[in-house]
Formats: C-alpha cells, sequence, structure tokens
C-alpha cells in the first residue's frame, strides 16, 4: 500500500486537469453517503470530526474512499493549520487497500479545484480581477485555482491582520503572482470581477451592496451554521448555487441562516455542481447578473482528487 504524501500530491496536481476531474464525477453517478459530523464537547472550542466516505461504482477500475478530517478553530494561535486529515483509498470491486493520502492537502486541492469548477459556469469568461479574502493555507490555492480557469491579472488580498495579508502577498508575488496586500475591503470588492473567501468568520464579511453587477461570489468557509461570510443582501440579490444540496443548505451559515429567518427560500438556490456538471443549468445567463457560490465541500471531491493522485503516481 502506498503513502503518498503533500509534496508528491504537488508534483501530481494542476488544477486545470483537477477541473475536469472534478466535472468528470460530478457528473458521474457516485455514491457519497451523509458526512459524518461530530462536535468533541470536551474541547472548549468546540473542535469538529468529519468522516466523508464516497465510492464510484460506475466503471471497470471502481474505488471506495473515506477521508476523517479534525478541525480545531483555534489552531491558528498555535501557528497550526485548523484541519489535519487523511484520506485511505481501496479497491472497490476487492476492497483492497491501494493508499493512503496527506487528507489535508488533498482538501486544499479539491476545495480550490471545486471552485474553479463552479467558476467556469458562475463568474464571466472576461473576469480579470480577483479579491482574496483570508490569507490561510487555502488561501494560495484558491488564488491559483481561480487563475487556472480565467485570465485573471490582478488579485487583491485583505485579511483582518494585515501583516498576514502583506506577508502572503509578498511570497506569492516573488513567485510570480499578480497578487497585492489591500487594506481596505470594500474598495477591493468594488473592483473586483470575482470575490472569493476562506474564513472561518461567524459575521459577514461580503456586503450585496459593494457588489458590482456581473460579480461572482465564491465562498468556502462558514463550514458549520454558526459562521456565514456573506450578508442577507448578496444572498436575497444574487442567483445562488451551491455545491451539494444536502450539505450546503444545512451545514454553512450562510444559507442555513437566511433559509431559517425566512430571508430566501429553498427556490433561491438554482442548482448544485452536479447540476452544472450534467447541463441541467446552464449557470450565469447574463453579463449583469451578480452569482453566488456556497461550499462546504464533498466527499466526491475528495474521492475525484484522490483517484487522480493515486493514478498518476503510480504511473
Amino acid at each position: 500500500m502506498l503513502h503518498i504524501d503533500a509534496e508528491t500530491i504537488d508534483r501530481t496536481l494542476t488544477f486545470p486537469e483537477l477541473v475536469n476531474d472534478l466535472r468528470s464525477a460530478f457528473a458521474a453517478n457516485w455514491v457519497t453517503p451523509t458526512r459524518h459530523h461530530h462536535i468533541v464537547e470536551h474541547d472548549p472550542k468546540d473542535s469538529t470530526l468529519l468522516l466523508m466516505p464516497s465510492w464510484t461504482g460506475d466503471g471497470e477500475h471502481n474505488y471506495i474512499g473515506v477521508k476523517i478530517v479534525t478541525v480545531h478553530p483555534d489552531n491558528g494561535s498555535r501557528n497550526l493549520p485548523a484541519i489535519h486529515g487523511v484520506y485511505y483509498l481501496t479497491n472497490g470491486n476487492t476492497g483492497e487497500s491501494l493508499a493512503t493520502l496527506d487528507g489535508t492537502r488533498i482538501t486544499v486541492w479539491r476545495t480550490a479545484a471545486a471552485s474553479a469548477l463552479a467558476s467556469t459556469y458562475l463568474s464571466r469568461p472576461d473576469s480579470s480581477v480577483l479579491t482574496m479574502i483570508g490569507s490561510g493555507a487555502l488561501s494560495p490555492f484558491m488564488i491559483r485555482a481561480h487563475m487556472a480557469v480565467r485570465p485573471i491579472e490582478q488579485v487583491y488580498l485583505w485579511n483582518h491582520n494585515i501583516r498576514n495579508a502583506h506577508a502572503l502577498a509578498e511570497k506569492l508575488s516573488a513567485e510570480g503572482l499578480p497578487v497585492t496586500a489591500h487594506p481596505d475591503l470594500v474598495t477591493s470588492i468594488g473592483k473586483s470581477d470575482i470575490v472569493s473567501s476562506a474564513t472561518l468568520s461567524t459575521t459577514p464579511l461580503i456586503f450585496g451592496k459593494w457588489l458590482k453587477p456581473g460579480t461572482h461570489v465564491d465562498t468556502v468557509g462558514a463550514y458549520n451554521p454558526q459562521m456565514r461570510e456573506t450578508d442577507d443582501e448578496l444572498v436575497r440579490t444574487a442567483t445562488i448555487f451551491c455545491d451539494t444540496w444536502g450539505g450546503a443548505l444545512h451545514e454553512g451559515g450562510d444559507l442555513a441562516i437566511p433559509l431559517s429567518e425566512g430571508v430566501i427560500t429553498r427556490d433561491a438556490v438554482k442548482a448544485d455542481l452536479h447540476d452544472l456538471a450534467r447541463g441541467t443549468h446552464p449557470g450565469r445567463t447574463s453579463d449583469s447578473e451578480i452569482t453566488y457560490f456556497k461550499s462546504v465541500g464533498t466527499a466526491v471531491e475528495d474521492l475525484a482528487a484522490a483517484v487522480a493522485v493515486y493514478e498518476r503516481a503510480s504511473r
């Protein structure tokens, strides 16, 4: 059985390929049971244990996989990532163990690729300015993923701690990416064609009144019902999409809160990534439309990424 570490994953994957891998997976009929979501109650910060299974079952070479993840929201104070995990991949026909993979690395790659996949349907094809909110471990992947599918020429990076934004912007700029730290979120959002957010915020950071016509908003943080990155006006005025119906409507506060308070109804959410990948919904319908994609993650994405890494690493 292989163990595939983070460095191997980084060498193996590219965003254009992974976006297409996810497109194929969402278009297929893979099976994904509801994730197991457990609060670790003895922890005063309400750390979380997630178990995320999925299997293919629709081809000659079948796979079964499960990701085991822990989320510790206060790890920033320890100078550690909030999310740690491992992925376990098996042969779907025989049950034989094939590989374990760095689950944390799989998570950042597949999360960013899912947002980029959504962007191919929901952002304007000429989108050239991106605001990235948050400077954690996921943010560089989000930036690269969006740049892989749209002609991004300028990235504004904002973080509540502007020093962290400057540090990450300098690092990415040195790698050749057009990233600049921006101290004013209102101004940067107003200039942007795409606004992406990856934070653990419990209060809105993106307000509908700041958005220009035609903006695409993408949020991947706020993974539980008490968190949110968008305000009521944004969800009222935007055309809303999600990664999966079961997760996004109930697990993430960006949709769960306005749904529970009657700000929007279930009908306001038009399609998920399965619908978009299968062509049952066209996505964006006009250049002036404001679109919003809410992602909380799904095991389909993990399995697609794990299979891609395993098959390419094995070769």
